[in-house]
């Protein structure tokens, strides 16, 4: 079973965010399992990675939004997590050593004021986990942020385990 979840965090409204009651994450299972193959993450234009860059760009320009720059420090936390999920068979924006999205961008050495995941396993191409993605109002809402800068998208395993991370530097 496919499955995606999404994370979004603003450092300074953090306290607002929790009080309020607005903290979660959706989830939802979608679509058929397909058959899996062996994706891995590459810098060049064809890679799957920067396909979905590509496509995010595109969904972002048709509401206005600039197109995100490819930041190495985001794609190394992102690819990081998507092996880790692999390696572990487990979706979450949980790391197996217990870190969360801002821990692991801050790991890499971004400084962030603001940062979004989308997870996802199960789909074996770009168009496949972008449209899942686009389909969820959660997803579809950290893609569509504009006050997001800086992208970074990683993929690992047989069954794809995808990460994008989104942020916005101090």
């Amino acid at each position: 079973m496919q499955k995606h979840r999404r994370k979004t965090h603003y450092r300074k409204a953090a306290i607002a965010v929790a009080t309020l009651g607005l903290v979660g994450i959706p989830t939802a299972a979608m679509a058929s399992q397909e058959t899996p193959q062996d994706v891995t993450a590459a810098t060049s234009s064809t890679s799957p990675t920067a396909k979905v860059v590509a496509l995010v760009n595109k969904e972002r320009a048709k509401v206005g939004c600039r197109a995100l720059k490819v930041n190495a420090k985001l794609t190394k936390a992102a690819q990081n997590h998507s092996k880790d999920q692999a390696v572990h068979h487990r979706m979450s924006h949980t790391g197996s050593d217990g870190s969360n999205p801002g821990q692991r961008i801050t790991r890499v050495g971004y400084r962030w004021r603001a940062y979004g995941e989308n997870v996802a396993y199960g789909y074996s191409t770009p168009a496949k986990v972008m449209n899942a993605w686009m389909h969820s109002p959660g997803h579809k809402a950290n893609i569509l942020n504009c006050s997001f800068k800086e992208i970074g998208v990683g993929v690992s395993g047989a069954s794809h385990y995808w990460t994008q991370d989104f942020a916005t530097a101090r």
